[in-house]
C-alpha cells in the first residue's frame, strides 16, 4: 500500500525538540519566537544561498518582522576561518540566534558560530577531549535552530561540530552540550532537489553512523535499538530515494534515519570515522562517501568482535542470508548499486601518505570506541586493505 507522505509528521523531543514533516519550514518564524530570537543569522553554504528555499525562508522571516541576514562563506569541509568569519558577521549584525540551514557543513559552522559568539577562548580549546567543554561560558551560547537539507550527517541533533584546523589539516570535534540545537525543523521536502550522488553519499553517512553506533562496545541499549531501526530504514528507502528523488516518503524516512544515526552515536563510533576524518581533512573528500568506501574493510577487520551482533542485525532487516557474510555481501552490493568507489584509489586518494594518515586516525577520538582496539599499526592495515580492495 502506498505511503501518504503528508502523514509522516510529528513533534518529538529525542534528544532535542524536533518539528518533523513536509512543509514545516514555513514554521521557522514560530520557531524563532519560541526561542526569543528576533535577529537570526542564517548560516548556509554558497550553493544553497542561491536557491529559492533560502530566499523563501528569509522572506518569510522578514514578513514576520525578524531582522534576518545570511552568512554563506564556508567550505564543504569547513575550516576554522569559516567559523571566525561567521562570528564576525554575527556580531556585526547584532544577531541574537543562529539558524543553521543546510547540509553538514552549514550545520557544523552554524552551531560553532552560535557557540563561539560569546566565548573568549579560541575554538580549538573546546575540542572533545576530557572536560574541555567545561571551559566554555555556557550562558553566552546563542540559541540555535537547525534546518537540515540533506539526510546523512545528523548534525542537527548532535552535540559536536566537526571543523578542520587549517594549520595541520586535522578535523577537530568541538563539543558542548549546549551546541546541540534547541529546535530542529526537519522538512524532507527540502531534500527533493538533491542529486543522486549526494543522496547516495549522505545516505551512506547515515548508514555508517547507525552501524558504528551499533558495533560500539559501550553499553547503551537505547542507542542499539535506534541504530538497528535506522539501518532498516536505510535498507528500505535509500535505494528508492536515489532512484526516484521525488519520492517524498523515501526522503522523509531517510531524514529520520539520519537523525537516528546521530542520536545513536552518542554511544560511540569507530574506525570508519577515525579513518574518514583524516582522509577528508587532507584530501577534501566527501565525508559520507569516504565512510562508504571504508565501511566493508572496517566490518571485515572487526568481524571477530561483532559477528553475532551483525547476524542479529541481518535477521532484523530481513536479509535472506542472515549471517555476517550475508550482511557484508549486502553492503558490497548496496555500494555497487549506489556507485560508491570500491577503493581509496577509486576515490582519488593517493597512497603516498599512509603513515601520516594512520597516525592521524589513531589520534582521532572515534578510534576509542572501535570494537577491536586500533592504534597506528591497525589503522595502517585498514588503509592498506582499502587501497588494495582486500577484505581479509
Amino acid at each position: 500500500m502506498p505511503i501518504d507522505p503528508t502523514t509522516l509528521k510529528g513533534n518529538w523531543n529525542y534528544p532535542t525538540r524536533i518539528w518533523f514533516g513536509p512543509g514545516r519550514i514555513a514554521e521557522l518564524p514560530q520557531g524563532c519566537a519560541s526561542l526569543g530570537i528576533k535577529r537570526p543569522l542564517v548560516v548556509t553554504d554558497p550553493g544553497l544561498a542561491k536557491l529559492p528555499m533560502i530566499a523563501e525562508a528569509v522572506a518569510n522571516a522578514k514578513t514576520a518582522g525578524l531582522g534576518v541576514a545570511v552568512f554563506s562563506d564556508l567550505r564543504p569541509n569547513p575550516v576554522g576561518k569559516n567559523v571566525t568569519d561567521g562570528v564576525a558577521a554575527y556580531k556585526a549584525g547584532k544577531h541574537d540566534g543562529v539558524v543553521a540551514f543546510g547540509g553538514g557543513s552549514a550545520l557544523d559552522v552554524g552551531k560553532s558560530v552560535a557557540f563561539m559568539a560569546g566565548q573568549t577562548r579560541p575554538l580549538w580549546d573546546f575540542e572533545d577531549i576530557g572536560d574541555n567543554w567545561a571551559r566554555a561560558n555556557a550562558d553566552a551560547i546563542a540559541p540555535i535552530i537547525a534546518v537540515p537539507t540533506t539526510s546523512g550527517t545528523g548534525s542537527e541533533v548532535g552535540r559536536v561540530s566537526v571543523v578542520t584546523q587549517e594549520e595541520n589539516h586535522t578535523k577537530r570535534l568541538i563539543f558542548h552540550p549546549k551546541i546541540q540545537p534547541s529546535l530542529v525543523i526537519a522538512d524532507p521536502a527540502l531534500t527533493l532537489g538533491l542529486p543522486k550522488h549526494i543522496t547516495a553519499a549522505t545516505g551512506m553517512d547515515a548508514f555508517a553512523h547507525n552501524l558504528e553506533a551499533l558495533c560500539s562496545p559501550m553499553f547503551h541499549p537505547q542507542a542499539d535499538g535506534i541504530a538497528v531501526e535506522g539501518i532498516r530504514l536505510v535498507k528500505e528507502w535509500l535505494p528508492v530515494a536515489v532512484k526516484d528523488g521525488s519520492n517524498l516518503a523515501a526522503r522523509a524516512y531517510m531524514m529520520a534515519a539520519s537523525t537516528m544515526g546521530a542520536t545513536a552515536f552518542q554511544k560511540g563510533l569507530g574506525a570508519i570515522h577515525s579513518l574518514s576524518h583524516p582522509v577528508g581533512a587532507v584530501y577534501d573528500t566527501h565525508h559520507g562517501l569516504t565512510n562508504a568506501v571504508f565501511m566493508p574493510y572496517v566490518l571485515a577487520f572487526n568481524r571477530k568482535a561483532v559477528e553475532d551482533k551483525i547476524a542479529a542485525l541481518a535477521r532484523y532487516i530481513g536479509l535472506k542470508d542472515s549471517s555476517f557474510t550475508g550482511f557484508l555481501d549486502w553492503v558490497l552490493a548496496l555500494r555497487q548499486e549506489l556507485s560508491v568507489p570500491h577503493t581509496l584509489k577509486d576515490l582519488g586518494v593517493a597512497d603516498d601518505r599512509i603513515d601520516m594518515l594512520a597516525e592521524m586516525a589513531a589520534a582521532d577520538p572515534s578510534a576509542g570506541t572501535n570494537p577491536i582496539p586500533v592504534g597506528v599499526k591497525e589503522h595502517r592495515t585498514l588503509l592498506e586493505m582499502s587501497f588494495a580492495g582486500r577484505l581479509g
